[in-house]
């Protein structure tokens, strides 16, 4: 790793990095980018996934007046400060002190390194979000790992710097490929209709052979899943690696296509309870259909429940139920300790 300086710098002097992988998107749908444009785009607040939003940073900075890690800067060749790491901490600090908010904005804490070339600083920004304590969101990662593996940069050395393995960074950058490929064009292609990157949790789990080979058996083309997500039929990416046994069912494959496959899961269970001896069925999958229809229960049901005796039969069921699951939850908390 290059070596470093630990000082203060006057927030003035300072650049924020327009190749931040967490606004690059952003920073695309705009033919010239400033400053302004830069602050908006770290400030949105849209991506709900992030471990720390915006708006939650700043108002812990404002509470502590300062920041507890120092930022990261090159001194580049012109003589600029450019962030690498701590865009939004400095964003914030630009912030207060433009809105004369209490307390010492005027400098920053930073360790800051001399004529980084592209290498070094590749492997900071890969160290503070890949594997750092302050991730990325998916999709952000996917695009600046999609970024290095066209850059020129060998695979391994991208594997190196990362800590991951060659089959997940890969999975990454195939799902990133797929998205911008097929969803982005089928989004771009329909009015009113807007690019999602939280959608990428789902393009991530489409990355597998067994999902990919069930749809081309079925005689859909390569886009049809990004037309899927986009058009709601994959409402939650942890049921996607159900697709393929979705398509075997008919009747759960009409639903899905017509709906969701929330809808289509509630067909394949039941098709798959109607089919076997619940005797010898597992648990875990009575569990699994029983939730759902937990889930799906009247409020008018549940009063049944409460006031008539017609039900007590059901409430007792239920209450027993409760009793063995309370007894088990319990008894793994205290083998866990």
């Amino acid at each position: 790793m290059a070596k470093w300086q630990l000082t203060t710098l006057n927030i003035s002097d300072i650049c924020l990095d327009e190749e931040n992988p967490r606004i690059m998107q952003i920073l695309e749908n705009y033919v010239e980018v400033n400053s302004a444009i830069i602050a908006n785009a770290l400030s949105d607040d849209s991506d709900n996934s992030s471990h720390t939003s915006y708006h939650s940073l700043l108002d812990s900075i404002k509470t502590s007046g300062c920041i507890i890690n120092p930022i990261h800067v090159n001194h580049d060749e012109q003589g600029r400060y450019v962030v690498i790491e701590g865009n939004t901490r400095v964003q914030i600090y630009k912030e207060f002190l433009a809105k004369n908010v209490p307390g010492n904005w005027e400098q920053i804490p930073a360790l800051v390194y001399e004529q980084l070339d592209e290498l070094q600083k590749h492997e900071i920004r890969l160290q503070s979000h890949l594997v750092g304590p302050r991730d990325w969101n998916p999709y952000s990662k996917a695009k600046y790992l999609h970024k290095l593996s066209h850059s020129g940069l060998p695979m391994n050395q991208i594997i190196s710097m990362c800590g991951g393995r060659a089959s997940e960074i890969n999975k990454y950058i195939q799902a990133y490929e797929y998205m911008e490929d097929y969803y982005r064009t089928y989004i771009n292609s329909i009015p009113n209709m807007e690019f999602d990157p939280q959608e990428f949790s789902k393009f991530l789990e489409y990355q597998n052979s067994r999902i990919q080979g069930a749809i081309r058996r079925k005689g859909y083309e390569d886009n049809q899943f990004a037309k899927w997500v986009a058009d709601g039929n994959v409402d939650k990416a942890m049921a996607v690696r159900r697709i393929p046994d979705v398509l075997k069912n008919e009747e759960a494959h009409k639903v899905f296509v017509k709906q969701n496959l929330t809808e289509a899961e509630k067909v394949l269970h039941a098709a798959e309870l109607m089919t076997t001896d619940l005797s010898e069925y597992p648990y875990e999958k009575l569990a699994q259909e029983l939730r759902i229809k937990l889930d799906n229960l009247a409020a008018t049901e549940i009063k049944l429940l409460a006031t008539k005796e017609s039900h007590i039969e059901k409430r007792e069921i239920l209450e027993l139920l409760k009793s063995k699951l309370d007894f088990i939850i319990e008894t793994m908390m205290e083998m866990e300790d």
